[in-house]
């Protein structure tokens, strides 16, 4: 008996180990994240590694989406913008960051965009049900989390009114983040009232899932499409601050904007590319417009994704970060960044950008909290600046450069963003936008307590050692 578990004990581990080494996409701290977990728990790290080790849907899954991209470009090319106006629509200094947002799925610089910066979700909330009363064709919209309390409600209300004037509604939520509204009489109610519903990765079948992919596999976006005219982008979710999921970290702290112009075409693309894979509904079957507002400033969409190009997230941080002239702010809840990240944050400030980071003081993971502390002491030997904020979950995602250039949407600097998730985000390049923002980021600061170099070095040896080991095994957590 002794002899069949050592016998079985080494395949497993070297089986496993076959397996990692012979993954070209994995990273080096990955892979060895692996190897500790199936050393130390080889038959309980295997089972692990089977239902996580692996970031794919399935060969299905990819040829789907790679097949409804190449539809979209072929019909809607026009909206996409054209990668040569790049270069007349964005200044010198950040032409390579949107250069290679353009490359991930083909979304380019349009001009004739205008936004405002919501003042807070009740603002939002508000001006979204008067945007959907307002709807005559169309409204679309898809949420990670969507919840059956007066937000979530609110919106499903506001959803059945429009379809009851023949307005045609389309929703979408994702299987695991809404999943008891998925089982609610709202959604039901919805139903019935003619909104066309669709689940974004269904858990209908799990064991299938946990077999041919990954539970884990999310749609983290937040869209919100109305009559081709108005678009909301940001963190925010179709749920009250108060969070009810997780009400002991409450308020949850969210940004958006609303925009007007050719991005909004940009977005709702993005959105018909998830309700293709969902439905299998054609393209066809959609009326695609674009109007631009004079003057308006130049901004593209950038959606990410496991079936994207591997890495494409956090490359393009290091590009924005990279194209950084004099200061940098960033707020994100989940802050894990990889080594391409990390190391453009240390080297942008080493060169001399002023580089401000704003993370929670108190985070709904206890994970995310330890590994995020663990790189607080290179940041902060680096020159950057860190506050923690204290006003609640900050859940906000931006990142604005030199007063002049604005990331917003659902990435987080984590590796499930990375990695896992499905993302949308909006790219722009205007002056008023990005004060607003950074007007907001602001404000999170004043609620925010300095991390100082000298206190992270106090830290007790036991606190350093748990941010390490948690940092250390991150990947496969």
């Amino acid at each position: 008996m002794t002899a069949f578990l050592l016998t079985l004990h080494l395949l497993i581990v070297i089986g496993f180990t076959i397996r990692i080494l012979l993954r070209d996409d994995l990273s080096p701290p990955a892979r060895l994240a692996w190897f500790i977990v199936l050393m130390v728990l080889p038959y309980v790290g295997s089972i692990i590694y089977f239902l996580f080790g692996e970031i794919d849907l399935g060969n299905k899954a990819n040829k789907r989406h790679k097949d409804i991209f190449n539809r979209i470009r072929s019909k809607a090319a026009h909206l996409m913008g054209d990668k040569e106006d790049t270069d007349r629509l964005i200044d010198l200094p950040y032409k390579p960051a949107f250069h290679y947002a353009g490359s991930i799925n083909g979304f380019h610089p349009v001009e004739g965009n205008k936004a405002e910066l919501m003042a807070n979700a009740a603002a939002t909330n508000a001006r979204l049900i008067a945007d959907i009363d307002d709807a005559q064709s169309h409204v679309h919209v898809l949420y990670y989390i969507w919840l059956e309390d007066r937000t979530g409600t609110d919106v499903a209300h506001a959803l059945i009114r429009a379809a009851g004037r023949g307005v045609a509604c389309r929703a979408m939520a994702d299987g695991l983040g809404s999943r008891a509204l998925i089982k609610s009489s709202l959604w039901q109610e919805m139903k019935d009232a003619g909104v066309h519903l669709a689940v974004a990765l269904p858990l209908d079948n799990l064991i299938r899932t946990l077999l041919t992919s990954r539970i884990d596999l999310r749609n983290h976006r937040k869209i919100t499409v109305i009559d081709s005219k108005v678009t909301f982008c940001g963190s925010r979710n179709s749920a009250d601050p108060e969070f009810l999921v997780k009400a002991k970290y409450a308020p949850w702290v969210d940004i958006m904007l609303r925009l007007e112009g050719p991005i909004v075409a940009q977005n709702e693309l993005l959105f018909l590319s998830d309700w293709m894979q969902a439905t299998g509904e054609s393209l066809d079957a959609f009326r695609l417009t674009a109007t631009a507002a004079p003057g308006g400033f130049p901004a593209q969409v950038m959606g990410d994704g496991p079936t994207e190009r591997k890495g494409a997230t956090p490359q393009l941080f290091a590009s924005l970060i990279a194209c950084a002239q004099n200061t940098l702010t960033l707020s994100t809840p989940y802050f894990v960044p990889d080594a391409t990240v990390l190391e453009a944050l240390c080297a942008a400030s080493h060169r001399g950008v002023t580089v401000t980071l704003i993370f929670p003081k108190v985070n709904d993971s206890w994970i995310v909290a330890a590994a995020s502390r663990s790189y607080y002491r290179r940041l902060l030997s680096a020159g950057c600046e860190i506050h923690e904020f204290k006003g609640g979950l900050l859940h906000a995602k931006t990142l604005t450069i030199d007063g002049e250039v604005s990331l917003i949407g659902s990435s987080n600097l984590d590796l499930r963003s990375f990695d896992l998730n499905y993302e949308n985000n909006i790219l722009l390049q205007d002056i008023e936008v990005t004060t607003a923002i950074r007007e907001r980021q602001g404000d999170y600061i004043s609620q925010s307590d300095p991390v100082m170099l000298k206190h992270v070095i106090a830290w007790p040896h036991h606190r350093r050692i748990w941010n390490n080991v948690i940092a250390t095994i991150g990947p496969v957590l």
